[in-house]
């Protein structure tokens, strides 16, 4: 099998090249976010143009930015990859028992650490040092209109979206096919919470036609519903939030609909959850891996079919019919440089999400819905052949 050295591997257009200094401890540790409501200045720095491989370019970081609810996925692959933990370590790679962690057989048992083993398989060399991965990852933490824009510009390898970036850039389907690859790692089943007082007050399921009233200024009291005789304080996410996006399609029928009702906006879901527990008879619109006890999801009757956020129920918000379900998806940009608009270092590091192991880790771990195996190949098709 044919290698690429980490001495004259390909530069993205888009890289960051490792000089010294160019980056520190933090974006190693694949934490590294923007801690602002969500603006539009991307958190990726300067790009820099490369070269190609016959140059003798070094390998440069892969950076990724944008939503809030790509963010736990991505954030926790950036993580492990840059740990480039060996098999032995169960707390990174989970246990080799095949019943212990699903799909753990795709990786035949290898004795390669994490992230050389899933960049190997695309022709890449472990580093010298064994420890350090073959080339570093980081995620900053926006939102996902930002995370669009980022990658439309150059600044980012990936955007990072809870919305179609058709609705985040206001483009065509035509043209974001000719511009963008879509890579969808996962599924949320977007719940609507309401602020545990309220809960415990007996407002446990609401039907669409309420959520739809509420939103839209027509619902103002709880009391309307049969909840408590409380003003509802409605939360919203910062519009060019996916999240909101999403919310505003397939809950009021447009990505403009217009949301009169809401009375405050937050720019990420870790705001919202924290308005939302720390506001009685407040009503939000969010991500499945914020919700908790103190931020509890309520049923919806949609047409006298009744979601629950219950696994096990019959009907669940964790079912593809949910009709507020959607895809998450982080984005590569289509270049001369790049025509198929994934190079061999995204491709390597989406392929990780895009296994059993990294559906059960980066998916379901951090409760959001894993794809089904069909979904997972067809996205597979998407990547650089492995060499």
């Amino acid at each position: 099998m044919s290698k690429v050295n980490a001495d004259d591997t390909r530069v993205s257009r888009r890289k960051f090249l490792l000089t010294s200094g160019a980056i520190g401890a933090a974006g190693l540790a694949g934490c590294s976010s923007s801690e602002g409501d969500g603006g539009d200045d991307s958190d990726g720095g300067d790009s820099s143009d490369s070269s190609d491989s016959s140059s003798g370019s070094e390998v440069s970081l892969l950076n990724a930015e944008g939503s809030s609810t790509v963010y736990p996925i991505s954030n926790k692959g950036s993580s492990y990859w840059n740990a480039n933990a060996p098999p032995s370590d169960g707390e990174y790679w989970g246990s080799n028992d095949e019943s212990t962690v699903p799909g753990w057989s795709e990786f035949d048992n290898t004795d390669m650490n994490l992230a050389d083993y899933f960049a190997s398989l695309y022709g890449f060399e472990p580093t010298e040092t064994r420890s350090d991965p073959p080339y570093p990852t980081t995620v900053s933490l926006s939102h996902s209109g930002t995370g669009c824009k980022a990658v439309r510009d150059g600044l980012v390898d990936i955007g990072n979206s809870s919305g179609p970036i058709t609705a985040e850039l206001g483009i065509s389907d035509e043209e974001a096919s000719e511009k963008y690859v879509d890579h969808v790692v996962g599924r949320d089943g977007q719940p609507v919470v309401v602020s545990k007082e309220v809960f415990d007050a007996g407002v446990t399921q609401l039907t669409g036609e309420q959520i739809r009233g509420i939103y839209q200024g027509e619902i103002t009291n709880w009391s309307e519903i049969g909840g408590p005789d409380q003003e509802i304080f409605v939360i919203g996410r910062a519009e060019g939030s996916g999240t909101d996006t999403s919310f505003r399609l397939n809950m009021l029928g447009s990505a403009d609909a217009s949301m009169s009702g809401v009375s405050s906006r937050f720019g990420q879901n870790q705001q919202v959850a924290e308005a939302v527990a720390n506001n009685d008879g407040a009503i939000a619109y969010m991500a499945l891996a914020f919700t908790s006890d103190q931020v509890p999801p309520v049923s919806i009757d949609f047409d006298d079919t009744v979601y629950k956020p219950d696994k096990d129920a019959e009907n669940t918000i964790f079912d593809s019919a949910y009709p507020l379900n959607r895809d998450l998806h982080m984005y590569t940009l289509i270049t001369e440089e790049t025509p198929s608009g994934t190079d061999m270092q995204e491709g390597a590091f989406l392929n990780m999400f895009l296994t059993s192991f990294g559906q059960q880790v980066f998916v379901e771990q951090n409760n959001y819905i894993p794809l089904p195996t069909k979904d997972i190949q067809a996205e597979a098709e998407k990547l650089p052949d492995q060499v």
